[in-house]
């Protein structure tokens, strides 16, 4: 069953518990979204306090998959750029498919509604990411149109002893 996508959707409650959910589902089972496992929804809740400020700020907007039974099951934070000079790219962050929907094609469909919303953003010709290596996210990625711009060797510390890299992938728009 596909999901439902909506820029921009009123957050209520239930969608905050919702995404907050999904963010510490995704994480406990080695999602690379910030935080490694084990992880409680009251270490999250911060990073998403901050993201849903950024939102009431206007500096971010917020694309959430439902899945049939209308619970949250994708998300994407794509954020826009303060500096005049990369106001032409976007960001996305923290993009999110929860595990009982992985292998389902839904990641691609978030990110492809994510290339439609951003296309909808005045002046906007491209989207950057980046990525955790070590767990072929940079392949998926690749698969869905996405181009490795860049490397840091290590920057990531998973853990003392398992440094991994930092991916800066892009998406031209145009």
């Amino acid at each position: 069953m596909p999901l439902t996508f909506t820029l921009d959707p009123a957050v209520t409650p239930d969608l905050r518990d919702g995404v907050l959910d999904l963010w510490t589902d995704v994480s406990n089972a080695g999602g690379a979204v910030g935080f490694v496992a084990p992880v409680s929804r009251e270490a999250i809740r911060p990073e998403l306090v901050r993201a849903l400020a950024q939102i009431a700020e206007g500096r971010t907007r917020l694309l959430v998959g439902h899945d049939e039974s209308g619970r949250v099951a994708a998300t994407a934070f794509i954020t826009f750029n303060t500096h005049r000079l990369m106001t032409h790219w976007v960001w996305l962050y923290t993009v999110m498919v929860h595990p009982r929907h992985q292998g389902k094609g839904h990641g691609r469909d978030l990110l492809a509604a994510a290339a439609e919303a951003a296309r909808g953003f005045d002046g906007v010709e491209a989207i950057r990411l980046s990525c955790r290596g070590g767990l072929g996210l940079e392949d998926f990625y690749a698969s869905c149109g996405y181009k490795e711009v860049g490397r840091v060797p290590g920057a990531i510390r998973v853990a003392p002893g398992d440094d991994r890299d930092d991916i800066t992938l892009l998406l031209p728009l145009t």
